[in-house]
């Protein structure tokens, strides 16, 4: 899909309950914990997956730019920004959210 060319000078801004995210270089070739390498399109079962919050939109309550977020990449939609990957979700198909603002006492750490 090609870009708008008036787009990409533009300043964005995420509309409603959506976020905008990049990806870590989790996307691609990773390595198991006994060392062997796993290519980006070995078939993995409802993996979830690590991004930043770059910027959402107003009707977001509990994700701030600077969050990572965990979410199933089946969920985003892609875009390219400048050049730049990016994907875009609905806070309800986040499924936790690690922060240093967050303190609620639980001991539970991803």
């Amino acid at each position: 899909m090609s870009e708008h060319p008036d787009v990409v000078d533009l300043p964005i801004s995420v509309l409603a309950d959506r976020i905008l995210v990049q990806h870590g270089d989790g996307e691609g070739e990773r390595r198991s914990r006994a060392g062997i390498v796993i290519p980006a399109t070995a078939q993995l079962t409802r993996r979830l997956s690590w991004a930043a919050a770059v910027a959402v939109g107003p009707h977001v309550r509990s994700i701030k730019v600077g969050d990572t977020v965990l979410y199933n990449p089946e969920d985003r939609f892609e875009v390219e920004v400048k050049g730049e990957e990016y994907g875009i979700l609905r806070e309800r198909d986040v499924h936790a959210v690690a922060s240093t603002r967050i303190d609620s006492g639980t001991g539970l750490y991803l």
